[in-house]
């Protein structure tokens, strides 16, 4: 039996709009939800050039939250304080593939989708111990996220 879970997003209309997520993914949580901040309110296909740039370390992700001793990025005008969270960057991108994905089965034009919410949500800690020297450990634990995204044709 397949895990049960919801959408964070309320109200949806399954004629108009589409949706996609991708469940417990190893990536950082602080850099998921930076990443889909940034791509929320764009049309599809220049949210995944925008994420293909940012893979190429050619556009950078402003770091409004968790923006403490980060350093500044000339390519942003609005935000100065940004990266190129690769790794998050590539997992959104694979979710919004299977966005564009879901619309053509639906019957939905992908060419007018806009990302309506996009959300990065903490998922299950997995825990793992480092050794450390005289027969000690270190915690090391990985939290999971949850990226889910949701679109509408314009």
């Amino acid at each position: 039996m397949p895990p049960e879970f919801s959408y964070s997003f309320q109200g949806f209309d399954p004629v108009s709009q589409v949706r996609a997520s991708s469940r417990e993914v190893n990536v950082s949580p602080k850099f998921a939800r930076e990443v889909c901040k940034a791509i929320k309110g764009m049309m599809l296909h220049s949210a995944q050039a925008y994420l293909e740039k940012v893979m190429k370390l050619e556009a950078a992700v402003p770091y409004r939250r968790y923006k403490k001793k980060v350093g500044h990025r000339s390519n942003l005008f609005e935000f100065h304080a940004g990266g190129y969270p690769v790794k998050a960057a590539k997992f959104v991108l694979a979710t919004l593939k299977n966005l564009e994905a879901n619309a053509e089965f639906k019957g939905l034009d992908a060419e007018r989708i806009i990302v309506q919410h996009a959300a990065a949500s903490r998922g299950r800690v997995i825990k793992d111990f480092v050794p450390r020297a005289f027969g000690r450990s270190s915690p090391n634990y990985h939290v999971l996220v949850h990226i889910e995204l949701v679109g509408r044709e314009s």
